[in-house]
């Protein structure tokens, strides 16, 4: 039994993500800046804006990371075929008659599907950067837990940047303020490849990619089909805070009004009115849980 499970985690670790992958991940981004308040408007006001906020959502966690290790943020636009697959699914997401693509991308199965794939690409995206940081600082595991992050998480942690280049300016969006589930479960990710990858977590790594993969493809599918806004650790991050820092728990009434629609994560930029339809809800609080 543990060496098929080696076997299953060692052809697991080996999977390329060019092309299948990487396209899911495509995607499943550019159909969740689709579905932010106005960037509909700005496709056919600005279509150049529109696919820089696009390349933001593809390639924002290879820019951020570039960015801290001091690399050229445009490095990216050298792997000439990914930038233009990348703008393939968005042209085709936007600007698709009938809007036949999104559509398409849209129908449950096929979107579970998307965001599951997308899912083993944050996996990858971890790993690489908390290697990549170490060939740079050997053993600097703070810096290699940071790189990782940014790697997985890098879209959302650039979001207000990417917001700037709509027209939109909110800072009260920060994600530093305000931690999207995607965003913290890349951190905790971070963290267990680092402590594997300097020798203080005894696992093997092919294993703990494995496992990570399986928590966040179950975790992910789960939020989409019980349309649930609540996190794998909420009840963690409720004692950690008020053993730690002295938080408050919260009352029935404000957890009742923190509720928030279908797949599990509050909207990137906008909080909903009371005009609005729940179609629109829906499609807002789409992109933080993909």
């Amino acid at each position: 039994m543990a060496s098929l499970l080696e076997q299953v985690s060692l052809r697991f670790s080996r999977l390329t993500m060019f092309p299948f992958f990487d396209l899911a991940h495509y995607a499943v981004s550019v159909m969740s800046l689709k579905e932010q308040r106005g960037a509909a408007e700005v496709s056919y006001r600005s279509p150049i804006a529109c696919w820089f906020s696009a390349m933001l959502y593809c390639f924002g966690g290879s820019m951020l990371s570039s960015l801290m290790l001091a690399e050229p943020p445009v490095a990216f636009l050298a792997n000439t075929t990914s930038v233009l697959l990348a703008s393939s699914v968005w042209y085709l997401v936007f600007f698709c008659p009938h809007d036949l693509a999104y559509r398409c991308f849209s129908f449950l199965p096929i979107r579970l599907m998307l965001a599951g794939m997308k899912e083993v690409t944050r996996t990858w995206k971890i790993t690489g950067g908390v290697a990549h940081a170490h060939s740079h600082y050997h053993n600097a595991w703070m810096i290699m837990i940071v790189v990782g992050w940014a790697r997985g998480a890098g879209g959302g942690l650039i979001s207000n940047f990417e917001q700037l280049v709509r027209g939109v300016w909110k800072p009260e969006t920060n994600e530093l303020l305000n931690m999207s589930y995607p965003v913290k479960v890349s951190l905790v990710g971070a963290v267990l490849f680092t402590m594997q990858h300097t020798f203080y977590l005894p696992v093997a790594k092919p294993n703990l990619m494995l496992f990570y993969t399986i928590f966040l493809v179950v975790n992910k599918a789960l939020m989409m089909l019980k349309e649930c806004a609540s996190s794998p650790f909420a009840s963690f991050e409720k004692v950690l805070g008020i053993l730690l820092f002295g938080q408050q728990a919260a009352s029935p009434k404000a957890k009742s009004e923190a509720k928030v629609p279908y797949n599990g994560a509050s909207s990137d930029y906008d909080h909903t009115t009371s005009g609005e339809t729940g179609d629109s809800v829906k499609k807002r609080h789409a992109k933080k849980s993909e």
